[in-house]
């Protein structure tokens, strides 16, 4: 099995990553079911890093069908610590046009038919989502974004919803009511995941068009978001370009909190937990269960 430390989760859009050197696709098993698609490993600027199309390539798997337990326990089985999530989302801000990225450091999840996480009857866990993004990669991120000349908004509040229609003029104008920046279908329950296998875990929200409560933009369609689409993804490649290699060097990194999110998240006593729960979990919480 090959691994690396550094993953990316690629949203609509990015499907590959350029400039990889000793690339190769690999399934990797999950107890969880099977993951979006294979994972990409390669090299890129000397760092070893693994890709994972989050709708798999050729965008087969609608946001509320991606199985997003396995394609976070297939990422941790391989040994990543730090996921970039790249996801397209709507603009509920005027000054946040079609082409600008956010580095989100909140959510609202509104989602509902999804499984929200690893833990439940058998072992239970709570772990904190106060902060569901990680500031350390967050910083990472910012600064190769300024190194490459790409303009990115700081903080913002990514509403998530289930889709996968595009939103209802109401929804969309109670939505800016509360103060969301960007709306989007898949960072829930992804970040929640991340953070119960104790990943690093980072968004970059790539806005394709203004959401349904713009005057000018109350039909959105596929076609207009895909000219935006194609444009963002070239962007976000070459971000990840001048990431990869300052997220690799980052000496602080082991000691983020990121890393330990589940040291006192188990609320199950060890002698009621279920033996077979606790297999499926090994590579997610393996830490906490020995």
């Amino acid at each position: 099995m090959s691994r690396a430390s550094i993953g990316i989760i690629g949203g609509s859009g990015v499907y590959d990553i350029e400039g990889l050197s000793n690339k190769r696709w690999e399934r990797i098993a999950s107890p969880y079911g099977e993951a979006s698609d294979e994972l990409l490993f390669g090299e890129l600027n000397g760092v070893q890093l693994v890709f994972l199309p989050r709708h798999g390539r050729g965008h087969k798997i609608s946001p509320s069908e991606i199985n997003f337990r396995a394609n976070i326990d297939v990422l941790k089985r391989v040994g990543v610590s730090d996921v970039i999530s790249v996801s397209a989302v709507g603009s509920l801000r005027e000054d946040l046009a079609p082409g600008t990225f956010v580095i989100v450091d909140q959510f609202i999840d509104r989602t509902f038919a999804r499984e929200k996480s690893f833990f439940g009857t058998g072992l239970v866990a709570h772990v904190s989502m106060a902060h569901p993004v990680c500031r350390r990669l967050g910083d990472q991120i910012e600064s190769a974004a300024q190194h490459a000349g790409i303009a990115v908004v700081r903080n913002g509040t990514y509403l998530v919803m289930e889709g996968p229609q595009f939103s209802m003029l109401a929804e969309s104008n109670l939505y800016r009511s509360w103060g969301c920046d960007v709306i989007g279908m898949t960072n829930m329950p992804e970040a929640k995941l991340a953070r119960e296998a104790e990943l690093c875990y980072a968004t970059v929200a790539m806005v394709t068009d203004y959401d349904c409560w713009h005057p000018e933009h109350d039909h959105v369609t596929v076609e207009q978001i895909i000219k935006v689409l194609l444009a963002n993804a070239d962007k976000a490649k070459t971000l990840i370009g001048h990431a990869v290699p300052r997220i690799a060097a980052d000496t602080q990194a082991c000691e983020c909190h990121c890393r330990s999110a589940l040291q006192h998240a188990l609320i199950t006593a060890p002698q009621a937990r279920d033996a077979a729960m606790m297999k499926k979990l090994q590579a997610v919480a393996g830490r906490v269960l020995k």
